[in-house]
């Protein structure tokens, strides 16, 4: 099923941003997607979580703000899959949770406003398709990750050669690397399946269900009672693959 695009690299971009004192707000762009989030907390909680939808691919995408605000009350965490021990994972949406849980990470950082983290991907078309890829990660501009996949495994460097792929990875990571390392290594394992959208007519998929028993319950607009309801929000697909930094020009 081709689609647009079906060349050169899948971008994203994930920036938090400390705006005020007990405010962090987030932004995460790619090819599909650009949602932001705002997280006000005490110093040691969160006290609360909104997001905003700006481009989203299903119709039901921007109703995932409501469960997002489950993480009010949740105790800050240097860890980003923290908010996933708080708060159900799958009656998320994926991009949006993912941000937050960057945000909540941030917040627990600190630092004064104008405190920013950045993370930049660069994924190439047909990267876990077959054939070798090197698959990128920039934190704050300076290249952090590079990572070369033969399908969809990882063959180099160790120690992500060395774990499972799949159903693991990023329980591994966040269990054995350092928590910065480990961040890293989750933000670029989550675009590595993302950026796989790169060069597939995801608009010729009319509703949501009719993938369903493909992907499984796995976010939000994937739940019974809301797929049957969602359909596709066409011609939102972007390429950043020239100019990634138009990336969040909008903010945060």
């Amino acid at each position: 099923m081709n689609g647009p695009y079906r060349t050169g690299s899948f971008r994203r971009r994930l920036r938090v941003v400390v705006s005020e004192p007990g405010l962090v707000e987030g932004g995460l762009e790619d090819d599909f997607h650009y949602f932001r989030v705002a997280l006000r907390h005490d110093g040691a909680r969160v006290e609360s979580m909104e997001a905003r939808s700006l481009r989203w691919p299903w119709s039901t995408c921007p109703g995932a703000a409501e469960p997002l605000r489950a993480l009010a009350g949740m105790p800050l965490s240097l860890r980003c899959l923290a908010v996933g021990d708080w708060a159900d994972p799958r009656m998320n949406c994926t991009h949006m949770f993912d941000l937050a849980g960057l945000a909540v990470a941030h917040a627990a950082r600190g630092g004064p406003p104008g405190t920013t983290r950045q993370y930049d991907l660069e994924i190439p078309a047909g990267a876990q398709l077959g054939g070798r890829h090197t698959v990128r990660l920039w934190r704050d501009a300076v290249e952090r990750l590079a990572w070369v996949l033969d399908g969809r495994v990882c063959v180099d460097p160790p120690p992500y050669s060395e774990t499972r792929w799949r159903g693991g990875f990023l329980r591994w990571a966040d269990e054995h690397l350092p928590v910065d390392e480990a961040e890293a290594a989750i933000v670029l394992r989550r675009g590595c399946d993302i950026g796989m959208g790169r060069g597939i007519d995801l608009d010729a998929v009319p509703c949501a269900v009719d993938i369903v028993d493909v992907q499984g319950a796995v976010c939000h607009t994937m739940q019974p009672g809301t797929v049957e309801l969602s359909r596709r929000n066409r011609g939102t697909i972007r390429d950043f693959d020239t100019d990634p930094d138009r990336l969040l020009a909008e903010g945060p």
